[in-house]
């Protein structure tokens, strides 16, 4: 998963794809390193769904401008529409169920 070093890149990235993950990360946390492979894992089987990752301490404005409050979230989205969102328990099985009926949707166009 790429990572988006600036706020600017992150709103052009989600503005711009017609289905992408934000994944919202921290150093420090341990909740996100052990979701991120699984995440990533999950993703192989969705070549069409664009990813990116963001440290939310490198990255403060995140939390504004996304409404970020808490670490791990996974953030979906279509051409800048939020479409789905977890934060802190991002259960993979609804997360994989999510990105199935979403890539359906966005393939059948």
């Amino acid at each position: 998963m790429e990572s988006v070093q600036t706020i600017e890149d992150l709103n052009k990235f989600v503005q711009e794809t017609p289905l992408s993950i934000v994944y919202v990360t921290r150093p420090g946390c341990s909740v996100c390193h052990g979701l991120q492979p699984q995440v990533e894992d999950l993703l192989v089987g969705y070549p069409a769904v664009k990813a990116r990752q963001v440290n939310a301490d490198e990255v403060p404005q995140v939390a504004g401008e996304f409404s970020v409050m808490t670490v791990p979230a996974v953030l979906i989205y279509s051409e800048g529409k939020e479409l789905f969102r977890k934060a802190r328990f991002v259960p993979i099985g609804e997360l994989n169920q999510q990105l199935a009926k979403l890539n359906h949707f966005i393939n059948e166009d």
